[in-house]
């Protein structure tokens, strides 16, 4: 159960640093454990698919998530101009 408060800390700190890699901020707590959690799930869905390795433990896990969340980040804002 310990597990769901680890995603959540982590989802936030990958959100907020997409948020400032994106758009110069992030998006509020709640924000940032959204694109931080999708953006985990598109980074692992994009490594494998790419079939490349970002590194291993948690350093590797935050480096994948964060990629991903840039990924959707992206691709929601092209979204949005339309």
């Amino acid at each position: 159960m310990e597990w769901i408060f680890y995603v959540i800390i982590i989802g936030a700190v990958i959100g907020w640093i997409a948020g400032l890699l994106m758009k110069g901020g992030g998006f509020g707590l709640l924000g940032n454990i959204v694109v931080g959690i999708l953006g985990a799930v598109v980074g692992g869905w994009l490594t494998d698919a790419l079939n490349i390795s970002l590194g291993s433990g948690l350093v590797g896990n935050i480096l994948t998530g964060v990629l991903g969340a840039v990924v959707l980040l992206f691709v929601v804002s092209i979204l949005k101009r339309r």
